[in-house]
């Protein structure tokens, strides 16, 4: 039986992996493009951008190996009580292990404590795998996206009652 995976907030030290991570996964399934995260500098500043009010990151770690991270913004332009799943990315070993499971339970009751009511995504339809995840939570897809994220790349979005 291998070791559980734990899952923490983010610190200082995991942001270059992190964002590493992030990039590495946005480039495997093709979504390395304009408009998406993987160009947004605060990708590379995680921790300092996840310390404003409403927001929250977590690294999933087995064995002190960081396999990802999730985590929960207050993105501008949301209606009150809505806030946004972001910056959720696994490395290949940790898919389809639960690992993505365990950090979009953690985001969503993260959520729910600090007063949300709703988690809104944006995502890209390259990401087949995590779409599937979503639906599986009980995201629905919206028709059109909500707020001004600047991610303007992302073309699937989807909002799920907490």
């Amino acid at each position: 039986m291998s070791n559980p995976i734990n899952i923490r907030s983010i610190s200082l030290a995991d942001n270059p992996l992190i964002a590493t991570i992030i990039r590495s996964c946005l480039t495997e399934f093709g979504a390395n493009k304009p408009g998406t995260v993987y160009y947004d500098k605060t990708t590379d500043h995680l921790f300092e951008l996840f310390q404003e009010k409403g927001a929250a990151y977590f690294i999933a770690e087995q064995e002190g190996h960081i396999l990802g991270g999730g985590g929960i913004f207050p993105s501008p332009g949301l209606p009150a009580g809505i806030c946004e799943l972001v910056k959720m990315y696994l490395l290949p070993e940790a898919r389809a292990k639960g690992t993505g499971a365990l950090l979009l339970n953690k985001c969503m009751i993260t959520a729910k404590e600090m007063g949300f009511d709703a988690m809104y995504i944006e995502t890209l339809p390259e990401l087949k795998i995590a779409i599937s995840v979503y639906e599986k939570f009980g995201f629905n897809y919206l028709d059109k996206p909500l707020g001004d994220t600047g991610h303007f790349g992302c073309s699937v979005w989807m909002l799920k009652s907490l």
